[in-house]
C-alpha cells in the first residue's frame, strides 16, 4: 500500500512539476518578475523531503490502522481537488515560484472567490493526508509543521509581490473586499 502511495505522491509531483516549469516560461515570457527574497530554494527541498520522511516512517512502522488509512484517503483526494482546482483557475499564473506579470489582475474566480491561499491550504491537506495513510506519528506533525512555517513565509512574500506588481480589478475590491481573493 505505501508502494503505491508512493508513486501516486510522487508521480502527481512530477506532473504539476511539468506544468508549472511550462506556466514559469509563459510568465516570464509575458515579462514575470520574481522576488529574490522568495523561499522556493528551500521549499523545492523540502516537500518532496516531508512526503518521504512520511513515507520512511509508515514503512518501518508497518502502515497505518483502517480507519487512518481511510481518513488520509479522504483528505488527500479532497487537497489533490481543491489543489487543481485552483491550479485550473490561475491558468497560466500557477507556478512553483512566485512570478507575478506586472499589472496582471488577481485572480478572483474559482476558489480565490472563498478562499486567498486556496493552492497553500490544499498542500497542507496533502501533509496531513500522507501522514494519516502512512501511520507518520512523527513525521508527519513534524514535516506539516517545518512545511507550514514555509508557507508562511511564502505567504508573506506573495503578498507583497502581488501589492507591489499586480493591480486588483476595479470590480474586486466590491466583491471581494479589500484584498481581492
Amino acid at each position: 500500500m505505501l508502494t503505491s502511495l508512493a508513486i501516486v505522491i510522487f508521480g502527481s509531483m512530477l506532473l504539476e512539476a511539468r506544468r508549472a516549469s511550462r506556466n514559469e516560461r509563459a510568465q516570464r515570457a509575458r515579462g514575470g518578475v520574481e522576488p529574490e527574497n522568495d523561499v522556493y530554494p528551500v521549499m523545492r527541498v523540502a516537500y518532496p523531503a516531508a512526503f518521504a520522511a512520511m513515507l520512511a516512517e509508515g514503512f518501518a512502522r508497518g502502515g497505518a490502522a483502517p480507519a487512518l488509512l481511510v481518513a488520509g484517503a479522504i483528505t488527500f483526494a479532497a487537497a489533490k481537488a481543491l489543489k487543481w482546482w485552483a491550479i485550473r483557475s490561475l491558468g497560466f499564473s500557477w507556478t512553483f515560484r512566485v512570478i507575478v506579470v506586472p499589472g496582471s489582475p488577481l485572480v478572483v474566480t474559482g476558489p480565490y472567490r472563498m478562499l486567498r491561499h486556496p493552492n497553500y491550504v490544499a498542500v497542507v491537506g496533502e501533509l496531513i493526508g500522507v501522514a494519516l495513510m502512512a501511520g507518520a506519528e512523527v513525521a508527519g506533525p513534524v514535516a506539516t509543521a517545518v512545511f507550514g512555517a514555509l508557507l508562511l513565509r511564502r505567504i508573506a512574500v506573495e503578498e507583497q509581490t502581488l501589492g507591489l506588481t499586480a493591480r486588483r480589478p476595479p470590480s474586486a475590491s466590491k466583491r471581494e473586499g479589500r484584498d481581492g481573493r
